[in-house]
């Protein structure tokens, strides 16, 4: 019989891996340019660096939900969320789709405003666009410790549902262990899901995003 297993993620330990992501592809960027690195980090318009920041934070989740619907997803099954307080930008697929699609959709944000524009940034020497490459790569912590995980898994589908950080797989053969950041919690044989707030942003966030831009003008 098939059931939903449901795994958490651990919040802590993303946000600790994120960190380290960073260091590492800095340290890598300092050896492959040094000049190129240093200059990425003097930024004389600190507001538009971070509404640039937002724009590649948005389209991050974007290209989450172009994979998802690209491999058979329905749109009306997607949901945007911001949970700053959790450390959580989220696109949650509130469908059952395949292994396929769910490994494509998290390796997506992660090549193509990743790796490509990182390539691009040294090529060009385009110093701006090496530390908004080099933010999103460390921001896709989460995608790589799941992808690490479900890669493994054989003859599953995956959903998400209600909270933003949980997923299930849906298999005949019991998983009930996790991995490095993915906690296991429980079985079903249904999951919770409402449609709802079809984009959802936590009140802390938008608090954090307003006093963040306050902070940006008054300070340079």
């Amino acid at each position: 019989m098939k059931k939903y297993y449901i795994f958490r993620m651990n919040t802590l330990i993303l946000n600790t891996m994120s960190i380290i992501l960073f260091l590492l592809v800095c340290l890598l960027s300092f050896l492959i340019n040094q000049s190129l690195f240093i200059e990425s980090f003097f930024i004389n318009d600190f507001p538009i660096f971070i509404l640039e920041m937002i724009l590649f934070t948005l389209m991050h989740e974007f290209l989450h939900s172009f994979a998802y619907v690209l491999n058979g997803a329905k749109f009306k099954n997607i949901y945007f969320g911001a949970s700053l307080e959790k450390g959580i930008l989220y696109c949650l697929c509130k469908e059952r789709i395949s292994k396929k699609n769910i490994l494509t959709s998290l390796m997506f944000p992660f090549v193509i405003i990743g790796l490509i524009t990182y390539v691009i940034s040294l090529v060009f020497h385009l110093p701006r666009l090496l530390l908004l490459s080099l933010v999103n790569i460390s921001g896709c912590s989460g995608d790589i410790l799941m992808f690490n995980f479900i890669s493994k898994l054989k003859n599953i589908e995956f959903s998400e549902h209600d909270r933003e950080d949980e997923f299930a797989v849906y298999s005949s053969k019991k998983i009930d262990s996790g991995g490095l950041g993915i906690q296991y919690v429980k079985s079903s044989n249904s999951l919770e899901i409402s449609n709802s707030n079809k984009i959802f942003i936590s009140r802390f966030s938008i608090f954090a995003f307003v006093i963040l831009m306050i902070l940006s003008f008054v300070l340079i």
